[in-house]
């Protein structure tokens, strides 16, 4: 039985069949340890310039935000993680009273100045840049492969 909450912002659909397929996968793996509630926000106007579709998806993202909300976004300047400190922050993060984690990825111009400000945490998952919707998938995984390590499943291998 899932048990403590984990939730996502996200900016835009998937909108690749594969990401979906992929996506949807570890959602369902990873809602057997935990209840996930997701919410997206829409992507900010094509045809303004990178600086003000960030704004636009930051204001948008703020807007999402609950007071419980322990904001971690995914950003390539974030801290560097194994997948066992992952799996102990979200040991950390899930027991902590009153607060649930949420994890906030960008668009394809990462987040707005506005949106980094209001995070507790800031983690990368690649010193490499990954398109939005492979950040999505792999943090999914990360998340389930933590989860596993927590409760003793034998899915991580060191």
């Amino acid at each position: 039985m899932a048990a403590g909450r984990i939730n996502f912002i996200w900016v835009g659909k998937l909108k690749e069949k594969f990401y979906v397929a992929g996506c949807t996968h570890y959602e369902k793996k990873l809602s057997r340890f935990y209840r996930l509630d997701e919410r997206i926000v829409r992507d900010g106007p094509g045809k303004l310039p990178a600086p003000e579709r960030n704004a636009k998806e930051g204001e948008a993202i703020l807007a999402k935000v609950r007071k419980n909300d322990l904001l971690v976004i995914l950003d390539e300047h974030g801290e560097r993680l194994t997948s066992r400190k992952l799996a102990a922050n979200l040991t950390k993060w899930t027991d902590m009273p009153g607060v649930e984690p949420t994890f906030v990825i960008g668009g394809p111009f990462g987040l707005s100045d506005e949106v980094k400000a209001a995070a507790r945490h800031s983690v990368r998952l690649s010193d490499m840049t990954l398109p939005h919707e492979l950040a999505r998938l792999t943090l999914l995984e990360q998340l389930y492969r933590a989860a596993c390590i927590q409760k003793g499943i034998p899915y991580h291998h060191d």
